[in-house]
């Protein structure tokens, strides 16, 4: 594996630079790719003024940026453009909150909540946002358990999609993990 590190390292903020896309689909395969070869990533909002239709970039350590554009390259992934500075950038929100209806349990993350029966993990309601995926996300996490269910990021293509996805993880997070 090109990026394989035996221990996780801290990167200033002055030493990143960031992959730009023209989809949100492609910020979000980018991710799971260069993270699938152990390379520190970090899905952030480009700065405005390099916003052109979607507001996720990948960033990654200035020094990993050959091996980074060689992977997303084999993997079929389409990058707009690589900007040798990340600053403008902010972190995607990663603000989760936790309403407590005694019997169900709703985790919101940005626009978009999950709603789950806290006795047996059961997905009852996922709600908000308005981006194309989220019917589909909806029809395929309702009535399933939140460990038996799949991760909204693997299904999805939308920012709305990846703020369930952190949602959904809270609300696995909080009802004891991976399974029971």
């Amino acid at each position: 594996m090109l990026f394989k590190r035996s221990k996780k390292r801290e990167v200033p903020g002055d030493a990143l630079g960031i992959f730009l896309f023209d989809e949100v689909s492609s910020a979000i395969r980018a991710e799971k790719v260069l993270m699938a070869e152990e390379c520190e990533v970090a899905l952030v909002a480009p700065p405005h003024h390099l916003r052109a239709g979607c507001d996720l970039a990948v960033s990654v350590a200035r020094v990993e940026y050959v091996g980074a554009a060689r992977v997303l390259a084999d993997a079929g992934v389409v990058v707009r453009e690589w900007v040798d500075d990340a600053e403008g950038t902010a972190e995607v929100c990663d603000l989760v909150t936790t309403e407590d209806f005694g019997e169900w349990l709703m985790i919101r993350s940005g626009n978009m909540k999950i709603t789950v029966r806290r006795e047996n993990g059961v997905i009852v309601n996922t709600s908000g946002g308005g981006c194309p995926d989220i019917p589909y996300l909806n029809i395929e996490l309702v009535g399933k358990t939140i460990w038996e269910a799949p991760r909204p990021k693997e299904l999805g293509y939308t920012l709305c999609g990846l703020m369930l996805d952190r949602a959904f993880c809270e609300a696995r997070e909080l009802l004891g993990g991976e399974s029971r």
